[in-house]
């Protein structure tokens, strides 16, 4: 995460001796696309056992934002990947990654409808290696009696929370991008399609339990996506604006009835509150405002003398709201949010062996998943500094407080996690906006 924080800052840096002309835009945009892999080390070990391999490629589901100075290209994406799921002896075994990349490009035409842009990215990530059979329990009570079920590996544990991002990882590629006008609005539909290849620079740089897993943070890509885009070109006057904040805050919430389960069969409580870091993108055109927060709230802590725990909650809202009161560089509004949350409880065995004999003997690792929807109101304060007396970039500082309020049920197995998920919480924020 170090390295995440670092790329950021010079992002804010670069982008601060940018002139502002014409020729400028800023984008958000969604992606989706496949990437091919091959476990290479992993399948020669089940071909040595006789079984067949795992199956080829993972999927990649992103967001991203980017922003265009003269040809020069500044971005930041943000990518979900999930393996090919296969089965042996009734475990489910698969892979996920996640990645936080920085791009910088260079685009090979002039800004237009048509964009056609080299870029090289650079970040950071996590792997969840995991062959998990259904856990029979019903209740939590009998889930933690015997949570053996399988086992999760985890290299730059962001279930401990985002700052646990770790390990070098680039992309070198091309996006090609095409406007589609919107009636009525100086804003545009951008269709896109990028294609390229990732990998990881450092050999050996995601080793779990003897095998190397390299190749999942690898492959040659393609994606296809839809942004909305704020070409300069559009705009007589520029009332409109697109930013990306880094955000980091509290969360006044505490798991007490699944802390009381926990202390009934011997494990230790959550004790502290969730630690939270995450992404906002915000946009606002003529006073309306829309974008995305997505961001993970995370506990940590020892369960007893050889497992540790997790409870962890990625969230992905879309906002959309309305700008109060603006004087000079200080402004105020609230959005209204609607989106997707997990909720994910692991207990993990920290004395695993190596592989071979850990695929011949799996059943160390418990883990409990649900999904669902989420909705929140959000007022924030902001203030911004001008990077130049010039039309151009200003470094934002924001305050942001809101009410999460959980519209599926939540709950692991018989434990109701409503409480836990309903939340007030404080964010605080710095970012640039063109």
């Amino acid at each position: 995460m170090r390295i995440s924080i670092l790329l950021f800052l010079v992002f804010f840096c670069t982008l601060s001796f940018a002139q502002s002309n014409k020729g400028n835009r800023s984008t958000i945009y969604a992606t989706y696309g496949r990437t091919g892999a091959n476990m290479r080390l992993f399948n020669e070990m089940l071909a040595n056992k006789g079984l067949t391999p795992m199956r080829n490629g993972y999927s990649n589901l992103g967001l991203g934002y980017q922003t265009r100075y003269n040809d020069f290209i500044l971005g930041f994406e943000l990518y979900q990947n999930a393996g090919m799921k296969s089965t042996f002896n009734g475990y489910d075994l698969d892979y996920r990654t996640t990645r936080a990349l920085l791009n910088v490009g260079y685009s090979l035409t002039e800004e237009g409808s048509f964009q056609f842009i080299h870029y090289m990215s650079v970040g950071s990530g996590f792997l969840n290696f995991q062959m998990l059979k259904e856990n029979p329990a019903e209740t939590v009570n009998q889930f933690l009696q015997n949570p053996a079920h399988g086992f999760v590996l985890r290299d730059g544990n962001i279930h401990k929370g985002s700052r646990y991002f770790t390990g070098l990882l680039t992309e070198i590629g091309f996006q090609a991008s095409l406007d589609v006008e919107i009636p009525g609005r100086e804003e545009v539909l951008e269709i896109m399609t990028k294609f390229g290849y990732a990998f990881s620079p450092f050999e050996n740089s995601w080793e779990l339990n003897g095998i190397q897993f390299d190749n999942a943070q690898s492959g040659a890509f393609i994606r296809a996506g839809v942004g909305i885009s704020l070409p300069d070109h559009n705009f007589f006057y520029k009332d409109a604006s697109l930013g990306i904040h880094l955000i980091s805050g509290l969360h006044f919430t505490s798991p007490d009835q699944f802390n009381t389960i926990l202390e009934q069969n011997g494990l230790e409580p959550f004790e502290e509150k969730p630690n939270n870091w995450g992404v906002k993108i915000l946009g606002e055109s003529k006073g309306i405002l829309y974008g995305a927060d997505i961001y993970n709230v995370s506990l940590q802590g020892g369960a007893n003398g050889f497992s540790s725990q997790t409870l962890n909650s990625v969230r992905l809202y879309g906002n959309f709201g309305r700008k109060f009161f603006e004087r000079k560089n200080l402004e105020l509004g609230g959005v209204a949010g609607i989106g997707y949350a997990n909720l994910r409880y692991s207990l993990i065995n920290n004395s695993k062996p190596d592989f071979p004999l850990l695929f011949e003997e799996p059943d160390f690792d418990g883990y409990l998943r649900k999904s669902g929807m989420m909705a929140k109101p959000e007022i924030y304060i902001m203030y911004a500094v001008p990077f130049s007396s010039e039309r151009g970039i200003n470094l934002v500082f924001g305050i942001q407080g809101g009410y999460e309020a959980p519209l599926s049920r939540f709950r692991l197995l018989d434990t109701p996690m409503y409480k836990y998920m309903a939340n007030p919480y404080l964010h605080f924020s710095v970012g640039i906006r063109p």
